[in-house]
């Protein structure tokens, strides 16, 4: 459902497949799920929610689901817990003005602002499966459930397929509207053709799947859309998003979300959801997720190889290789080049080795950014934050499920997720997502770690277990989804070009960027590279449009 702006202290509850009642009765549920559990009883509700209650004793229990598909931001004024689904709502409730500078730095850093931060000085975002619970005056936020990986010895491959089809079958059919119109994304992936396909197995018609091209080469990924939708002989709809199409949506996309977003992907999937809302859909599924819970990202196998660094006796890495490789004189030979850059980076604990390529980093923060802004924030909290998230997860998991267990909170709750909820919820579109549903998630937890990354193949389980129902081409093509050409687009386009050098003046006369460096992107090095320093254009152009309608008197001080 699309998120509600609910005045302070209102209780609701939404969004969970297992709550089909009136509001009403859905509310008596949950307050008899707490008052036999307590805080924990968020634990026992599957699907994606979000529930406020006012307690007996007067005091407010909040929980929202394990990925944050819905939303709860709070703040505690005049002794009271404050809460709404929208942090921009709550702010304006509570007359707050002041935004939160280290908040934009980390929408700079990461691209978004991750939770408990929003962009509000002093209005807070629940995490992920975190509750909040307000008694006698005091707040406490915790984790109601947190991951444990449970690996099988030596399962049967054939049981563990029967049984993943059964709970996709399920998940799919637990989202389909009462008249059973739902449509889906369809990029042309290994997830989003897995469901459009479920769609039309579970309806018993041809699934209605929208997609999104892109009139730019390296980009446009289309034809797999096509080869998914006559697999499934899909109702097939076809968008191409031009240089215009931007530009008409960019200011509406920035602002529709409670605070600063950067994920340039968001502007495609609006497409897609109007022009599904437009042909009478309001329900639509994607596939997000199966990469997170069945290891289908390429950093999984990558970092795979640099684990094996860690692996090595630590005096065989102490007294051969890093003399050898890691030293002024040696290091430089080209033929041992290589194997100096793989042991500096297999050096870097983790989380922060996959922060190595981080954009703000590369360019360097005090060029990009004002002495001003700088002295004002802590260039370290975004890594702090990722490090504290890592050290809170699973220790006793393999790499792989450390890094999922991560992936659920940054790349899922933080980032694609609210990707596509907002920009569907713009279009009037509801959202589900069948591969997050809980069952799926118990489901991978007991996987053996060989099962989702085999070697360094990504994936295996999944795509193994989907042979013969996903089309081969798609098996084996690599991951690409809705990626949008914006830098090659903003060289060519004259009115694009005219939106992004504008917003980006705009930023540098707030005192956030420095001007000289604004200049040298738009004249120079956007030309020079425009698919990497266009995502930097891109972020900054957001949160101008983003400040312009939420905060327009916004200087630094």
């Amino acid at each position: 459902m699309q998120a509600q702006a609910l005045p302070p202290d209102t209780p609701f509850a939404s969004g969970s497949p297992r709550f089909s009642a009136p509001a009403a009765d859905v509310l008596a549920a949950w307050r008899q799920a707490y008052a036999a559990r307590g805080a924990a009883c968020a634990s026992d509700v599957g699907g994606e929610f979000a529930v406020a209650l006012d307690l007996p004793g007067g005091g407010n229990y909040l929980a929202i689901d394990r990925f944050a598909v819905h939303s709860l931001c709070y703040a505690v004024r005049d002794g009271r817990l404050h809460f709404a689904t929208r942090a921009d709502v709550l702010a304006r409730q509570l007359g707050i003005r002041e935004l939160d500078t280290q908040a934009l730095f980390n929408y700079l850093f990461h691209h978004c602002i991750p939770s408990p931060r929003t962009i509000y000085a002093g209005i807070h975002r629940l995490p992920p499966a975190h509750y909040a619970l307000f008694e006698n005056g005091q707040l406490t936020v915790a984790p109601y459930w947190v991951a444990r990986f449970d690996e099988q010895v030596n399962p049967s491959f054939d049981a563990l397929k029967d049984e993943f089809h059964g709970i996709l079958r399920a998940a799919v059919k637990d989202r389909l509207t009462g008249d059973g119109k739902t449509a889906c994304f369809l990029s042309g992936g290994t997830d989003s053709s897995t469901v459009c396909g479920l769609l039309g197995e579970v309806t018993g018609k041809p699934p209605a799947g929208y997609s999104i091209g892109f009139e730019a080469e390296g980009y446009d990924e289309m034809e797999y859309a096509r080869i998914a939708a006559k697999a499934y002989g899909a109702d097939h709809h076809e968008y191409y998003v031009t240089p215009a199409d931007l530009v008409k949506a960019i200011p509406d996309v920035a602002a529709h979300y409670d605070q600063p977003f950067g994920n340039s992907s968001a502007v495609p999937a609006f497409y897609c959801a109007r022009k599904a809302h437009d042909d009478g859909y309001h329900r639509m599924l994607a596939g997000d997720g199966g990469d997170e819970l069945f290891g289908g990202n390429t950093r999984y196998a990558k970092e795979r190889v640099f684990h094996v660094y860690s692996q090595i006796p630590s005096p065989l890495r102490t007294g051969v290789l890093n003399p050898l490789f890691v030293n002024p004189v040696t290091g430089n030979i080209p033929l041992l080049k290589k194997g100096t850059s793989y042991i500096r980076q297999a050096r870097v604990p983790m989380p922060d080795r996959m922060q190595s390529y981080n954009l703000l980093d590369r360019l360097g923060m005090s060029e990009v950014l004002t002495p001003a802004f700088l002295a004002a924030v802590d260039t370290g909290a975004p890594r702090d934050h990722q490090r504290a998230t890592w050290a809170a997860g699973p220790h006793e998991a393999s790499l792989v499920n450390q890094m999922l267990a991560f992936d659920w909170r940054y790349t899922l709750a933080e980032n694609d997720l609210p990707k596509v909820v907002g920009t569907a919820a713009l279009a009037g579109v509801d959202v589900g997502f069948p591969l997050l549903d809980a069952r799926l998630l118990d489901f991978s937890l007991k996987l053996p770690t060989s099962y989702k990354l085999k070697g360094l193949k990504l994936r295996w389980f999944f795509k193994e277990a989907l042979r013969g129902f996903l089309p081969d081409e798609i098996l084996t093509k690599k991951k690409h989804g809705f990626g949008l050409p914006f830098g090659p687009w903003a060289v060519k386009d004259a009115a694009l070009n005219a939106l992004a050098a504008e917003s980006l003046r705009g930023v540098a006369a707030r005192g956030i960027v420095r001007a000289e460096f604004v200049e040298s992107l738009l004249t120079h090095r956007l030309k020079e590279h425009a698919g990497y320093y266009g995502e930097m254009v891109w972020i900054l152009m957001m949160l101008e449009q983003w400040l312009r309608r939420h905060a327009p008197d916004y200087r630094l001080a």
